[in-house]
C-alpha cells in the first residue's frame, strides 16, 4: 500500500514537476513516465502520482483523493479549496496580468468587458479598485478577444508575453506572480504526518540542491 498520493497538474507544470520529485528521490522509469497511464507508482511503491487537469488538482486533493497535489498557483487562487500551502516549489514561474490592445485607452471606458480563464481572480482583481467590469469567461484562446472585439482587455497567465505580442497586446497591468505549489489534504497532514513530513523535507533538499547549482 502506498505511503502518499500525489496528484500532479497535467500540461506546462507536469515535466518539471517530475524532474523535481525525481531530484527528491522518487524513482520512476523512463516506460512509466512515457506511458498514457493516469495513475503511476514509483519504484519503492511509496507513492502513487495521479495526472490530472490543474484545475482538478485542488478538488482531489480536498476531497482527500490526494494526499498531496503539485499545481500553480494561479489555479489556487482561482478556487476556493481549503487545503494547505506549506511549500513554493519555484517552478513553472509565470504572471497573472492584466493585457489589451496596445492603442486601448482603458482608463477612458465606462464598464470593461474582461475575458478570463479566471474569472475570480479578475473580479477581485477590478472590485478592489472599484472597476466596474462584465466577465466573460473563457476556456483558451484568450487573446483573440481583444483582437476580435469580444472584450476590451484580458487577465491571463503569461510566462514571457511572446504569445501577447504576436497578437498585438501589452502587458497593463500585473495582478501577482504564480508558481507551483505543494499542496496537502489537512486530514492527510495530521493522520499521515511522517510520510508528508519527509516528502516537504525531500522536497526542500531538492529545491535547496537546485538553487545552489548541485
Amino acid at each position: 500500500m502506498t505511503d502518499l498520493t500525489i496528484a500532479i497538474a497535467k500540461g506546462r507544470l507536469q515535466e518539471e514537476a517530475l524532474e523535481l520529485l525525481t531530484s527528491a528521490g522518487l524513482g520512476f522509469s523512463s516506460e512509466t513516465l512515457s506511458s498514457r497511464r493516469l495513475a503511476v507508482e514509483d519504484e519503492s511503491g511509496r507513492y502513487c502520482l495521479i495526472f490530472v487537469k490543474p484545475a482538478d488538482v485542488p478538488v482531489y486533493v480536498e476531497h482527500g483523493i490526494a494526499d498531496c497535489g503539485i499545481v500553480g498557483r494561479d489555479v489556487l487562487l482561482e478556487s476556493d479549496a481549503d487545503l494547505l500551502q506549506p511549500l513554493s516549489l519555484n517552478i513553472g514561474a509565470c504572471r497573472i496580468v492584466v493585457a489589451a490592445k496596445d492603442d486601448t485607452p482603458l482608463r477612458q471606458l465606462g464598464m470593461l468587458r474582461v475575458a478570463t480563464k479566471y474569472p475570480r481572480i479578475a473580479a477581485q482583481h477590478f472590485g478592489a479598485r472599484g472597476v466596474a467590469v462584465d466577465i466573460i469567461k473563457l476556456s483558451g484562446s484568450v487573446e483573440l478577444a481583444p483582437v476580435l472585439g469580444l472584450a476590451d482587455c484580458i487577465v491571463d497567465l503569461v510566462e514571457t508575453g511572446k504569445t501577447l505580442q504576436e497578437n498585438g497586446l501589452g502587458i497593463i497591468e500585473v495582478i501577482t506572480d504564480s508558481a507551483a505549489r505543494l499542496v496537502v489534504n489537512r486530514a492527510s497532514y495530521q493522520l499521515k504526518a511522517e510520510a508528508v513530513g519527509q516528502l516537504i523535507k525531500s522536497l526542500e533538499v531538492a529545491l535547496l540542491r537546485r538553487a545552489s547549482g548541485d
